[in-house]
C-alpha cells in the first residue's frame, strides 16, 4: 500500500485546465513536486516564492526584454519553483532558445496554453486539490498512528513495526541496531539499498535516554515525499518507545536478579529458595556445585554492560551458567558448574580466554580477579563469594596475582591471623632484634637469614648465593644465634621463623608495619 501525497508536474498536465498545454523545455523535470501554485508578472520573484511552485504568468513584465526574462528564469531556478505556465493567447511572443536551453539544462518544465485558461480556475483547481491532499494525509497520519499504539501494546518484537512500516509505504526498509542487529525489508532488497542517490533515501535516528540507540532508513524508487518523512518520524517514535520499554523489563530483571544475587551471596537463602530461583530462571537442572568469581575495576566510571556479556558468552563455552551482582566497581559472578569434571581447568581457561579477547585489549581495563573456594552444595556459595573477596584483597595488599584463593596457601594463614590478633606484635616477638639490628648497624642479617634457610642450612650454598667468604657469613650465622637463640635451626622453632618471615613481607607490603620501613 503506497500514500504518497505528492503532486508533481506529470500529475498536473493529467488535470482538465493543462489538456492543450504545450510542453516546450525541461520535460525531463516533470516529476518535480508541485506545493502550491502562484501568478506572477514581475521579475524580481525571490522575496515571493518559498519553493515548489507552480508558477503562472502572462510575461507582460520581462517578455519584451530578453536579458530579464533569462533573470526571471536564473531566480526561478534558484528559489527551487517546480515549473513555469506562460498564457501566450493574449499577447504571443517568441521564447530564446537560450531560455530553452537553460531550462532544459536543469530540468526545468516550462508550459504554453495557446488557447485560453483563466488562471483564477487553475489556481482554485490546484489548490482545492492540494488542501483536500493535506487533509488526507493528516488523516491518514492519524490512522497510522493508531495501529502503531495499538501494535505497541502487543509486540514482543521491533520486527512487527517495521513489517508495518514497509506495507504501508511500500518502500525498502532498513533497521540497525547499536551497529549490530539489522533488518531489510523486503530482504531480497537488500543488495539495492547501497550507493541510493540521497534524495531517494530518508533517515531517523532513534535516541534512547540522550544516546543514540538506532537508525531507521527508507530507500524510495523516487524522491522521498513529506508523508513519507512524515511516517518514517512516527514510526522512529514507537520503536524508541518499544526499545525502551525493553530496556526498562530488562534493567527491572537485571536488578532483581541483582539484587537476589547478593542476598544469596550474603547467607540469606536455603538450598530450596535457591534452586527455586534458578528454576525460575530458566535453569532445571541441578548445577554440580560452583564458585564465585569476583572481577573488581580500579576505574569506577567503568561500563560494565559489554564486559558481562562477554564474561557470561565465555564461560557458558566452558560449561557454566553465570548469574551477577553488581556494587560500585566490582562485579560478583556465581559460577553453577554444569559439567562433571576439571572444574578448576575450565574456570583457568576462561579467565584466560577473557583476559585475551580483543575487548579487554582496547579497552585496556585494570581489573584484579579473585576466585573463591568450590562448593558443592549451593547455600555454601556464601563461602566462595567471602573467599573470593578475600583473594582480591591479597593481590592488591601484596601485589601478588593469584586469581585462586585455595593457591594462596601461607598468605591465608597470615590473613587469618591478621583478621584474629595483633599480627605485627607476633611478627617483632621473634624477628625484633634482627630487625633492629639491621637498622641500626646497617646490616643485612635479615637478607642473610632468609638465604639460609632457603639453603636449608648449607653454609656453602648460602655463602655463594650472597656473594660473601664463608668466614663472613660464620660471623653473621654466629650474630643471629645469639639474636634469635641458639636453636633457631631446630626444626619446629625454624618453621616459625619462616612463617613470620612471610608474615613481615605481607605487613611491609600492606603498610601496617610502619616502623620499619
Amino acid at each position: 500500500m503506497q500514500h504518497h501525497f505528492q503532486l508533481t508536474m506529470t500529475d498536473i498536465l493529467k488535470r482538465k485546465h493543462f489538456e492543450k498545454a504545450e510542453i516546450i523545455a525541461g520535460e525531463a523535470g516533470l516529476q518535480r513536486a508541485v506545493k502550491w501554485v502562484h501568478i506572477l508578472e514581475v521579475a524580481n520573484v525571490k522575496t515571493l516564492l518559498k519553493g515548489q511552485e507552480l508558477v503562472l504568468s502572462t510575461g507582460l513584465g520581462w517578455k519584451e526584454d530578453p536579458a530579464l526574462f533569462l533573470s526571471f528564469l536564473q531566480e526561478l531556478l534558484e528559489m527551487q519553483a517546480s515549473g513555469l505556465c506562460i498564457d501566450m493567447t493574449r499577447h504571443p511572443f517568441r521564447i530564446p532558445q537560450d531560455i530553452i536551453r537553460l531550462a532544459n539544462d536543469h530540468a526545468f518544465p516550462i508550459l504554453l496554453f495557446q488557447q485560453e485558461v483563466p488562471y483564477v480556475e487553475i489556481t482554485h483547481d490546484i489548490h482545492s486539490h492540494l488542501i483536500n491532499q493535506q487533509y488526507q494525509m493528516i488523516s491518514n497520519l492519524e490512522q497510522y498512528s493508531q495501529v502503531l499504539n495499538k501494535k505497541l501494546l502487543s509486540i514482543r518484537n521491533c520486527k512487527e513495526i517495521l513489517e508495518l512500516l514497509q506495507h504501508h509505504l511500500g518502500h525498502t526498509v532498513v533497521f540497525q541496531m547499536n551497529g549490530n542487529k539489522k533488518y531489510v525489508l523486503p530482504y531480497e532488497n537488500v543488495e539495492r539499498v547501497k550507493g541510493v542517490d540521497e534524495r531517494k533515501t530518508a533517515h531517523q535516528c532513534i535516541q534512547l535516554l540522550g544516546q543514540n540507540y538506532a537508525d531507521l532508513f527508507i530507500y524510495t524508487a523516487d524522491e522521498v515525499t513529506e508523508y513519507d518523512t512524515l511516517i518514517l518520524d512516527r514510526t522512529a517514535t514507537a520503536l524508541a518507545q518499544h526499545l525502551l520499554r525493553d530496556l526498562y523489563v530488562e534493567e527491572k530483571r537485571r536488578a532483581e536478579e541483582n539484587e537476589w544475587v547478593h542476598s544469596w551471596l550474603s547467607g540469606e537463602h536455603d538450598e530450596d529458595e535457591i534452586m527455586g530461583f534458578l528454576v525460575s530462571h530458566r535453569m532445571p537442572h541441578k548445577p554440580k556445585g560452583g564458585t564465585v568469581c569476583i572481577c573488581k575495576f580500579q576505574d569506577l566510571d567503568t561500563d560494565f554492560i559489554y564486559f558481562k556479556l562477554l564474561f557470561r558468552t565465555i564461560f557458558e563455552q566452558f560449561g557454566f551458567s553465570a548469574l551477577c551482582t553488581e556494587k560500585r566497581n566490582e562485579l560478583a559472578f556465581v559460577l553453577l558448574n554444569n559439567r562433571d569434571s576439571k572444574m578448576r581447568q575450565r574456570i583457568e581457561s576462561g579467565l584466560q580466554r577473557l583476559m585475551q579477547s580483543d575487548f579487554m585489549k582496547k579497552q585496556k581495563l585494570a581489573v584484579t580477579i579473585g576466585v573463591g573456594k568450590f562448593s558443592e552444595q549451593l547455600e555454601d556459595f556464601t563461602k566462595g563469594f567471602l573467599t573470593a573477596k578475600e583473594a582480591i584483597k591479597v593481590q592488591q595488599n601484596t601485589g601478588k596475582q593469584c586469581h585462586f584463593y585455595e593457591d594462596l596457601h601461607m598468605y591465608r594463614l597470615i590473613s587469618m591471623i591478621h583478621k584474629h590478633s595483633d599480627l605485627q606484635e607476633i611478627v617483632l616477638e621473634y624477628l625484633d632484634p634482627v630487625i633492629c639490628y639491621d637498622q641500626k648497624y646497617k646490616g643485612n642479617l635479615m637478607e642473610t637469614l632468609r638465604v639460609y634457610l632457603a639453603c636449608n642450612g648449607s653454609k656453602q650454598e648460602t655463602a655463594n648465593r650472597l656473594f660473601v667468604v664463608r668466614q663472613t657469613l660464620y660471623h653473621r650465622i654466629t650474630k643471629l644465634e645469639q639474636l634469635l637463640g641458639a636453636d633457631f635451626m631446630k626444626p619446629e622453632k625454624r618453621l616459625v621463623i619462616e612463617f613470620m618471615l612471610q608474615a613481615y613481607d605481607y605487613l611491609i607490603l600492606t603498610n601496617r608495619i610502619k616502623m620499619y620501613q
